[in-house]
């Protein structure tokens, strides 16, 4: 079980690495060993997610998504297959506890009288302070 919160945990049997050939530094070993971690975790599909965090996912990391609703999280970072491996599951961690926020409801507000007030007395200074700048004045002598 990976532990992503108090209350959430993910079966491993919903996750599938695959290991690649990592791009970065290694050495001799760059052409030889797998090192690089291909993570997949299958969001619309996976039983341990519950339906209000999976909604709230999908609208935040909808993008990212496959058309069969897998995340793919490449880890190429480090060295070893292990490296990456964390790394790739600290990631996927992050975007889940991420998405496991609950938003804040906002607070309908309305500005007081006093506010209401000062902002239509600045209107009115500001209209007439452009109105003297616009006009000349005739002179008929």
């Amino acid at each position: 079980m990976i532990r992503i919160s108090p209350t959430l945990a993910l079966d491993e049997s919903e996750l599938s690495f695959r290991f690649i050939r990592s791009p970065g530094p290694g050495g001799q070993n760059v052409n030889k060993v797998a090192s690089g971690v291909l993570l997949r975790f299958n969001v619309l599909q996976s039983p341990s997610l519950p339906e209000e965090l999976r909604t709230r996912f999908l609208k935040l990391y909808g993008s990212k998504l496959t058309l069969d609703g897998e995340i793919i999280i490449k880890a190429t970072t480090y060295r070893t297959q292990e490296s990456n491996k964390r790394d790739a599951l600290e990631r996927l961690r992050t975007l889940l506890q991420h998405a496991a926020i609950r938003p804040k409801k906002r607070k309908k507000t309305k500005p007081s009288f006093t506010a209401m007030q000062r902002r239509l007395s600045k209107k009115k200074l500001h209209g007439k302070t452009k109105a003297l700048r616009g006009r000349k004045a005739v002179r008929e002598d």
